[in-house]
């Protein structure tokens, strides 16, 4: 089975990731690549590492352009998707790296986003307990923050297993500068960011925060509450998270490792660690792969786990390719067997 794709927003990083994945995954044929301000150039002349599509020319995103093709990737700006969405066929899969399907909440929507609520679309984390089944067969899969995907993954066995209090958990992410998107802006000039950390979205302002309190809250079957601070890390890609959260009373450190154990030890993609070894970003660089590692602080009466991923590949175009594969029927890991690039 050959399968037709087109890919979006083709001249970003994010969609760049999507056509390198994509490049050599034995099913698919690439076939309209697309792009908005950047349309009429060669994709060898804006992404110079893609050199079997280097030749290809970068066409306008329009729904002419992507129609009638299997399965449409958008990887286009927060609030862009929507209206291209709606327009291709509902036998299309369509894949959509933004925001816009994410959250189920319009009220959250409208309150972190401003816009209108466009809907939710069934959530490309297949690594959340029940959430795989729904993607097979789907034709329209949402994305997952790169943030969110670190920060769910943590956390997830032990709501799940209900092991976690609801109220207090408090995660920190630092990420290389490619997350926040190929557009010059000042705070990302290499002389800025070499040898320099920051800090941004302080206070509860983060967009990302409504997805995992989404996703928290549905496993343990109650409001979670989470206190995010993303921090910007002189490096190209990446993602370290540490998240913690206060442990119900009477649970051990042998409950909350056999869950994390129960959860991940049979994924492909997700892995926990042996004792005594933590995640480095290094290590899953360029990979779909994902890193933790879980220690219980007796003193404070919390779990702190630590997850490293690549914020460009599981945290975005990685996950894209895995859920088109679970929908299609096809190998999960298909197209995704590279492993970490080290040095």
């Amino acid at each position: 089975m050959t399968i037709s794709v087109a890919v979006s927003g083709a001249s970003g990083y994010a969609g760049g990731e999507v056509l390198r994945i994509l490049a050599t995954h034995p099913d698919v044929e690439i076939g309209a690549i697309t792009a908005h301000s950047q349309a009429g150039q060669r994709l060898g002349g804006i992404a110079p590492h893609l050199h079997a599509l280097a030749d290809r020319v970068l066409v306008d995103t329009t729904v002419e352009n992507l129609a009638g093709h299997d399965v449409v990737f958008l990887a286009l700006p927060h609030g862009a998707s929507a209206a291209v969405a709606q327009q291709l066929p509902e036998s299309t899969l369509v894949i959509d790296a933004g925001a816009d399907f994410r959250l189920e909440s319009a009220e959250a929507w409208e309150k972190f986003y401003g816009t209108k609520h466009a809907g939710s679309w069934p959530y490309g984390l297949p690594e959340l307990p029940g959430q795989r089944e729904k993607l097979v067969g789907a034709k329209r899969i949402a994305v997952p923050g790169c943030y969110p995907t670190g920060g769910q993954l943590s956390l997830a066995p032990g709501f799940a297993a209900n092991l976690l209090e609801p109220d207090d958990v408090v995660i920190v992410s630092a990420s290389g500068t490619s997350g926040a998107g190929k557009s010059a802006k000042t705070h990302l000039l290499g002389a800025e960011v070499m040898g320099s950390m920051s800090t941004y979205g302080v206070g509860g302002v983060h967009r990302h925060i409504p997805e995992m309190e989404q996703g928290f809250s549905k496993l343990a079957g109650e409001p979670v509450t989470v206190s995010f601070t993303p921090t910007l890390a002189p490096m190209p890609r990446g993602i370290l998270t540490t998240a913690t959260a206060k442990v119900k009373p009477g649970v051990t450190e042998a409950q909350l490792r056999a869950a994390w154990s129960a959860a991940y030890d049979h994924e492909l993609f997700v892995h926990l660690l042996p004792e005594g070894q933590w995640p480095t970003t290094g290590a899953v660089q360029a990979s779909n792969h994902v890193q933790l590692q879980l220690a219980f602080d007796t003193h404070a009466n919390r779990v702190i786990v630590s997850v490293a991923l690549d914020n460009l590949t599981k945290g975005t175009a990685g996950a894209a390719v895995q859920s088109m594969n679970i929908a299609l029927g096809l190998e999960e890991n298909t197209g995704l067997l590279m492993q970490g690039v080290a040095p």
